[in-house]
């Protein structure tokens, strides 16, 4: 199985749903998302695969950055512009797209065993 996941090193979220992926057998592409983020139809892409709008996948400390009136085109300016406003991480497989937090959310995206 393929998975590709927006990473952070630095997340103890993002390196725990890695390590998941990993046990998994996954064959994992690591996107470090602050140094090659993604562009607005990628994320736009991801977090509409996801089910989410761009609010639900901010960081809680960007909330105080975004004004709370932006609609989600706004939102997703903003985390295009600012990476750092994107919540990690986001994973994606054949079998979907999820905001894994907490990281046993990405068991979701996981073949059956």
């Amino acid at each position: 199985m393929k998975a590709t996941i927006l990473h952070n090193l630095r997340c103890s979220k993002s390196r725990a749903a890695l390590a998941l992926l990993q046990e998994a057998g996954a064959a994992v592409i690591v996107v470090d998302y602050l140094a090659d983020p993604p562009n607005r139809a990628e994320l736009a892409r991801l977090l509409g695969r996801a089910g989410l709008r761009p609010r639900d996948a901010l960081r809680p400390e960007a909330k105080d950055v975004v004004p709370t009136d932006a609609d989600d085109a706004a939102v997703l300016d903003a985390m295009v512009a600012d990476p750092r406003l994107i919540e990690r991480p986001l994973v994606e497989t054949a079998r979907g797209v999820r905001l894994c937090r907490p990281p046993e959310r990405v068991r979701d995206l996981l073949p059956p065993r």
